[in-house]
C-alpha cells in the first residue's frame, strides 16, 4: 500500500481535505479572535509581522477563510470529478504549509520579511494547482471557475504583503477589499448551487428555477465588483456612482435570488436557516457597500457584514453540514450547533448592523461580536473534533 494511503488509513484526519482544514480553521479563528479581543481591550499579546492592524484582517481572510475555502473545494472536487481527493502525505504537506505561514506571521522573530511573504503567498496557488488537475483531467469546465478565483486571492494576498514594503496604503485596503469580494463571489456561486439543493432535498420540495437574467445579474454583479476593485488595485479610479450602482444591482439581484429559495420553510432546521440567513448577510453587505460609496455608512461596516455575518455564518454552516455528510452521519445538527450558528449570526449583527444604526454602541457591539464569534467556534470544536478525527460512521472511505 502507498505510504500516503497508509497515513490516511491509520489517521482518519488525513483522509480528505475538509477534515484538517475545517479543524485548523475553527481553532485558528477562535484563537485569532481572542487575541483581537485582547487588543481591543488594551491587552497586547502579540507582536506579529505587519503589525496588529495588518494582522487582523489579513489572518481572518488568508488564515481562517482561506482554510475553509480550500478544505471545501479540495473535498468537493472528488464529488465533481469522481477522482480521489487529496489525502495522506500531500494533504499533510499542504496543511503544514498553511500552519507554518500562520506561525511565521504571528511570531516572525528574525525571519526575513520576503521569506514570511513567500511562505504565506504560496498556499493559494498550490491549492489552485491541486484543484485544477482533476477538473481539467475530467473536462469539468464549469468548475474551473474556482481556479482563477483562488489565483486572484493569491494576488490580493500579495498586494497586502507589498503594502508593507512600500508603505502603500491603497495596496493594503485594495488587497483586503479584493479578497473580501472574491470570497463573496465564491459564496454567491457555491451558495447558489448548494443552498437551494440542500433546502429542496431536506424539505422534499421542488428546487426553485434559475432564471438566466437573474443568475447573470446576481453572479455578474459580484464579478463586476471584483473587476472594479482590480482597477483600483492597479491605480485606477472608479467613480462613486459606479461603485454604488454595481453594488446595488448585485445586492438586489442576490436578494431576489435568495428569496426564491424559500428558506423560511426550513426554520426548524439549523443547517438550513443558518445558510439562508448568512446569504441574507451577503445581500446586506453588498447593499452597505453601495451605501458606503455615497458615504452613508463606512466601507468597514460593509466589509464586516460580508465577512462576519456572511462568511462566518455560511462557513460555519457549511463546516457543520459537510463534516456530517462526508463522515457518513445523519444531516442533523448535533446538540449545541444551532446555538453556535445563531451566535455567529449574532456576531454579524453586532459587528456590522448595530454600529450602522447606532454608532455610539460600537465599543460594546464589537466586544459582543468578539464574544459571540468565539463561543460559536468553541462550540463547533467541542462537537466536531471527534467527528473530523474519526472514521466514517458507515465504514466507507473518506
Amino acid at each position: 500500500m502507498h505510504d500516503s494511503s497508509v497515513l490516511a488509513r491509520r489517521m482518519p484526519l488525513w483522509r480528505l481535505a475538509f477534515r484538517p482544514f475545517f479543524l485548523l480553521a475553527a481553532a485558528f479563528g477562535l484563537l485569532a479572535m481572542l487575541v483581537w479581543g485582547g487588543v481591543w481591550n488594551g491587552h497586547v499579546w502579540l507582536a506579529p509581522y505587519g503589525g496588529l492592524m495588518w494582522w487582523h484582517p489579513h489572518e481572518m481572510l488568508f488564515g481562517f477563510a482561506a482554510a475553509v475555502v480550500v478544505g471545501f473545494l479540495l473535498t468537493a472536487v472528488q464529488n465533481w470529478t469522481g477522482r480521489p481527493g487529496l489525502s495522506g502525505w500531500p494533504l499533510l504537506g499542504l496543511a503544514v504549509l498553511w500552519l507554518a505561514a500562520r506561525l511565521a506571521i504571528a511570531f516572525p522573530g528574525g525571519l526575513p520579511a520576503a521569506g514570511v511573504a513567500t511562505l504565506d503567498v504560496a498556499f493559494l496557488p498550490l491549492a489552485a494547482v491541486l484543484l485544477a488537475r482533476p477538473v481539467i483531467h475530467r473536462r469539468q469546465w464549469r468548475n474551473l471557475v474556482f481556479v482563477p478565483v483562488l489565483a486572484l486571492l493569491a494576488v490580493a494576498n500579495l498586494a497586502m504583503h507589498l503594502a508593507l514594503y512600500g508603505g502603500a496604503a491603497y495596496l493594503l485596503r485594495g488587497g483586503e477589499s479584493l479578497a473580501v469580494l472574491l470570497i463573496t463571489l465564491l459564496m454567491v456561486i457555491l451558495g447558489g448551487r448548494v443552498i437551494p439543493f440542500f433546502t429542496a432535498r431536506r424539505l422534499d420540495r421542488p428546487q426553485a428555477s434559475r432564471p438566466l437574467v437573474l443568475e447573470a445579474a446576481a453572479i455578474g454583479g459580484v464579478v463586476a465588483l471584483v473587476g472594479l476593485q482590480l482597477v483600483v488595485l492597479v491605480g485606477g479610479v472608479v467613480p462613486d456612482g459606479v461603485w454604488a450602482g454595481v453594488a446595488g444591482v448585485a445586492a438586489l439581484a442576490n436578494l431576489v435570488r435568495g428569496l426564491r429559495w424559500a428558506g423560511w420553510h426550513g426554520w426548524r432546521e439549523p443547517l438550513l436557516w443558518s445558510l439562508h440567513l448568512s446569504y441574507g448577510f451577503v445581500c446586506l453587505g453588498l447593499a452597505m457597500w453601495a451605501l458606503s460609496a455615497w458615504h452613508i455608512v463606512s466601507l468597514s461596516l460593509a466589509i464586516h457584514a460580508l465577512t462576519v455575518g456572511g462568511m462566518g455564518g455560511m462557513m460555519l454552516a457549511m463546516m457543520a453540514r459537510v463534516a456530517l455528510g462526508h463522515t457518513g452521519r445523519a444531516l442533523v445538527a448535533p446538540r449545541g450547533i444551532a446555538t453556535a450558528l445563531a451566535l455567529m449570526l449574532l456576531a454579524g449583527v453586532a459587528r456590522a448592523l448595530l454600529p450602522a444604526l447606532w454608532p455610539q454602541a460600537l465599543p460594546v457591539a464589537l466586544n459582543l461580536a468578539i464574544l459571540a464569534w468565539s463561543l460559536a467556534l468553541a462550540l463547533y470544536l467541542v462537537r466536531y473534533v471527534p467527528v473530523l478525527g474519526s472514521r466514517r460512521a458507515d465504514g466507507a472511505p473518506g
